[in-house]
């Protein structure tokens, strides 16, 4: 629990002590399930202590996007998120298990005047500002017209995170796909082309730059 960045800099001692104060709840969802929709959800807060999910956002036309995924350690609620929250929720893509947390725990200075809440605070407002910056991201690769704009912005990005021009796309190509808003066929398609116009080397899930 200590490596979530909503307990950043605080000890694991004072870690469980906070967890007891604030009445955290661990559950198990198998894979496929809903762990949360976030409408009817304003006050709650995920941790993902094991597995891997996915925000999933789902339109009235049926249209499944893939906003953001989440692995061990990863937080989730509808606090950290700018989307509209009636079309929002989150998946198990296996067994996971989630500590869930009442956000007015962490806002409001419990009675036995925890020591690190003020940190807590911090480290919340922190998190916010780094989905917001992830939010712009996506902005920017769905703002782009052509499937090759959104590849190359996206494997821009990618490749800005890792500090490298070689990186490993962290979803399936299905996923990536989805996450992209657009045809897996397409997308294939098009990542031939790349291939085939020297802009970009695979090798499975592992991309080169080339330029």
């Amino acid at each position: 629990m200590k490596k979530t960045k909503i307990f950043q800099n605080i000890d694991q001692e004072d870690i469980n002590k906070m967890l007891k104060c604030f009445e955290a709840k661990k559950r198990t969802f198998k894979k496929d399930s809903i762990i949360m929709n976030y409408i009817g959800n304003t006050s709650t807060i995920g941790i993902i202590t094991k597995g891997k999910a996915e925000l999933i956002r789902n339109d009235y036309n049926g249209n499944r996007t893939i906003i953001e995924t989440l692995t061990e350690n990863d937080i989730f609620g509808e606090v950290f998120s700018s989307y509209n929250i009636d079309e929002l929720s989150i998946k198990a893509n296996e067994e996971t298990e989630v500590l869930f947390i009442d956000y007015y725990h962490i806002t409001k200075r419990c009675k036995k005047a925890c020591q690190y809440h003020s940190k807590l605070v911090e480290n919340t407002l922190n998190i916010l500002s780094e989905k917001i910056v992830n939010t712009n991201e996506r902005i920017e690769i769905l703002a782009k017209r052509t499937i090759r704009e959104k590849l190359l912005a996206y494997f821009d990005i990618m490749s800005k995170k890792r500090l490298s021009k070689t990186f490993t796309i962290p979803l399936t190509y299905t996923d990536l796909a989805d996450y992209l808003g657009i045809d897996r066929s397409a997308m294939q398609r098009e990542l031939k082309n790349l291939k085939e116009d020297n802009l970009i080397k695979t090798n499975n899930k592992k991309i080169t730059l080339n330029y």
